[in-house]
């Protein structure tokens, strides 16, 4: 009996650290359980602890979410109002999966808002990360700093919000201890243009721009990789069509085995979408976001909706739709061994 015991004991503790090293993904969407069309926020966990935002956009409701916990690092994209988050969740289940309700986050945007509150490093493409601090320093009333060690690995939690923007193919490293590993954040390309609601200009800003009818673009658009401890990693599309680096990069250079797809309608066709999956990047699994659709019907892809048209098209990966509030975890290998 006392065998038994010890044994089962040995065995909680081997599974308990198993889960340990998986990395946590958590999507925040408009309607809990559920892919709906506004649907773009996910936060990833390492087994270290640093936790990392990825386009806040517009199904949030702002740095008071109550979702979001401690975060420290936000990722954006690219400057679209659905990215950069002109506008906030009036509440949790506002408005139905297809037409959420939502509210203006004018003149700082959900991203800025999250990044002040949650002295979060900010990791975006120099443009586009020099508009959100300066949205942080007028959130703060005070100017927006490069983040201590930024050359080499930067600890997390901040004191405060901070840059660690870059260019393209750069990186950053982020570690929540002195003695842990560091997780590390890769700007790659996206195929998309990158311009900034008028919302969120100023007004000279505005009124410059409207008699030609301009928009104003914040640098390039661009997606990440993100190397997790556990031996992950994760390629963020971003909003983007078809590239060759999705293969050269993403594929055959750093081994991606765990695909967030943004799925976009102006973007991407389901064939154009099952290529991308099947054949440039071959990942073990694939997290469905940015469907521009109510996608789901009690947590179930719609056979009839366009998400639904390219899941059916997927050969080789695990398919799973990016369900607010359902945390999913990933081994090292790009499996989900929890919460799928």
């Amino acid at each position: 009996m006392k065998l038994g015991k010890t044994l089962a004991t040995v065995l909680a503790a081997v599974c308990s650290t198993a889960f340990a090293q998986n990395v946590k993904v958590t999507p925040l969407g408009t309607h809990a359980g559920e892919l709906c069309s506004r649907d773009r926020a996910t936060i990833f966990e390492d087994p270290t602890g640093v936790r990392i935002l990825y386009d806040a956009g517009q199904s949030v409701m702002g740095a008071d979410d109550p979702r979001l916990g401690r975060i420290d690092v936000v990722l954006l994209s690219h400057a679209h109002g659905d990215h950069l988050g002109d506008q906030k969740l009036k509440a949790l289940e506002a408005g139905t999966c297809e037409a959420p309700t939502t509210v203006s986050a004018a003149p700082n945007s959900t991203t800025a808002e999250i990044a002040a509150a949650k002295n979060a490093a900010i990791v975006m493409v120099n443009p586009l990360g020099n508009f959100v601090g300066g949205k942080v320093a007028t959130i703060r009333g005070k100017r927006t700093e490069a983040c201590a060690g930024l050359n080499g690995n930067i600890a997390v939690p901040q004191e405060a919000p901070c840059l660690a923007i870059t260019q393209t193919g750069g990186a950053r490293m982020f570690r929540a201890s002195a003695d842990a590993k560091a997780v590390e954040v890769v700007v790659v390309p996206a195929m998309h243009e990158s311009t900034v609601p008028a919302a969120l200009l100023s007004e000279a800003q505005r009124k410059a721009l409207e008699p030609d009818n301009m928009s104003l673009t914040l640098g390039p658009s661009n997606g990440y990789v993100i190397r997790f401890t556990n031996g992950l990693v994760a390629y963020l599309t971003g909003d983007s069509g078809i590239h060759a680096e999705m293969q050269v990069l993403m594929r055959d250079f750093y081994k991606t085995n765990l695909l967030e797809l943004n799925y976009g309608i102006t973007a991407l066709s389901p064939e154009g979408a099952a290529y991308v999956v099947n054949t440039l990047v071959q990942p073990a699994s694939v997290i469905m976001s940015h469907v521009n659709e109510a996608a789901t019907s009690g947590g179930k892809i719609r056979a009839d909706s366009r998400t639904g048209k390219f899941a059916v098209l997927v050969k080789g990966a695990a398919v799973y739709p990016a369900l607010s509030g359902k945390t999913m975890e990933f081994n090292g290998s790009g499996k989900c061994v929890a919460g799928c």
